[in-house]
C-alpha cells in the first residue's frame, strides 16, 4: 500500500457526508494486479462495505466476458469498492452504470451515456438528434460487477470500476472505439473529484434503491441510456446473430429487444449497436 494522492484526499474529505461509508476507508496502490482482486481478499477477510482500492495502474485489470481492461499509469482511475446489500444485489450492475455517469456528469460536466449493461460512453461533439447511436461513439469507462455467495444468497459484491481519464496509447483492438475524458474535454479533470463523486453518487443511488426499489434506479438509467429503446441492436442468439430494436429494460434489468417475432430478453453476452 501506498500514501494516498493529496488530490485523492482532499476531495473526499469534501464530500464525506454525501458519500457515506463508500470511501470511509481507502486502500492506494500506485501499481497492482487487480482492484477487483484486493478488495475480494478484504471482503473475505470481514473488510466493511464501502472499503474502497484505487491503484495508479493494474497490471491484470479485467473487464466483462473475460476481456482485459487497459490500465496504463497515470491515464486512469482504477477502483474498486464492496458492497454488502444482499437484497439489492441484482441491480448492483445497473446502479453502478447511473452512479459512475452522474459521478463524470458532476465532476467534470461531460455529457456521457450509459450503454447497457455496464459500459459508460460518450460522443465527440455530443449526439445530435437523428444521429445513430454507434456513429462516433467512444467508450470512457466500464463496470464489473463480480458476486459471491453462499447458501442464504449474495453475500458481497465487488464494484470494480475503470474511467479513462487521459490521453494514452490504446491497443489496437480498442483504439478505435475508446477515448479519455481529458481528450473529450479538451483541458485537464481532478480525478480525486471524479473518484469522489462516483462514490458518492453510488452511495446515493444504492440508498435509493433500498428505500424506493428498482423502478427509480430504471427510470433514471433510461435517461441516461437513451440508446436502450428504438436503436438497431445485434446479439448472438441460441439459433446466431439475431437483430431488433432496443425496447427498455425488462423488470429484472434485462434489455428488452423487438424483433419480427415479438419481444425477447437479452440478460447476457455482447450487444452491437447497428
Amino acid at each position: 500500500m501506498d500514501p494516498l494522492p493529496s488530490e485523492f484526499g482532499s476531495a473526499l474529505a469534501a464530500t464525506e457526508i454525501e458519500r457515506g461509508v463508500f470511501g470511509a476507508r481507502v486502500f492506494y496502490f500506485t501499481e497492482t494486479g487487480s482492484t477487483n482482486d484486493l478488495a475480494a481478499v478484504a471482503a473475505d477477510r470481514g473488510e466493511a462495505e464501502g472499503t474502497t482500492f484505487v491503484a495508479g495502474t493494474q497490471t491484470a485489470g479485467r473487464g466483462r466476458l473475460g476481456r482485459v481492461w487497459f490500465s496504463p499509469p497515470g491515464a486512469g482511475l482504477y477502483m474498486s469498492t464492496i458492497v454488502r446489500r444482499r437484497s439489492i444485489a441484482p441491480w448492483i450492475t445497473l446502479a453502478g452504470g447511473v452512479a459512475v455517469a452522474e459521478g463524470i456528469r458532476s465532476a467534470t460536466g461531460l455529457p456521457v451515456e450509459i450503454k447497457w449493461p455496464n459500459d459508460v460512453v460518450t460522443f465527440r461533439g455530443g449526439r445530435p438528434a437523428g444521429r445513430s447511436f454507434s456513429e462516433g461513439r467512444k467508450k470512457i469507462a466500464g463496470i464489473l460487477a463480480e458476486a459471491s455467495s453462499s447458501p442464504a444468497g449474495v453475500d458481497r459484491v465487488i464494484l470494480g470500476i475503470g474511467i479513462n481519464l487521459r490521453s494514452a496509447a490504446y491497443p489496437p483492438e480498442v483504439a478505435d472505439r475508446a477515448t479519455a475524458i481529458e481528450v473529450e474535454l479538451g483541458r485537464p479533470v481532478d480525478a480525486g473529484l471524479v473518484l469522489a463523486q462516483v462514490l458518492a453518487r453510488l452511495n446515493g443511488v444504492l440508498s435509493e434503491v433500498e428505500h424506493a426499489g428498482p423502478p427509480t434506479l430504471f427510470t433514471r438509467w433510461l435517461e441516461l441510456a437513451p440508446s436502450a429503446t428504438g436503436e438497431r441492436i445485434e446479439w448472438d442468439g441460441p439459433q446466431g446473430v439475431q437483430g431488433g430494436l432496443s425496447a427498455g429494460l425488462a423488470e429484472d434489468g434485462a434489455l428488452v429487444a423487438r424483433t419480427p417475432e415479438g419481444l425477447t430478453r437479452i440478460i447476457a453476452g455482447e450487444v452491437r449497436w447497428v
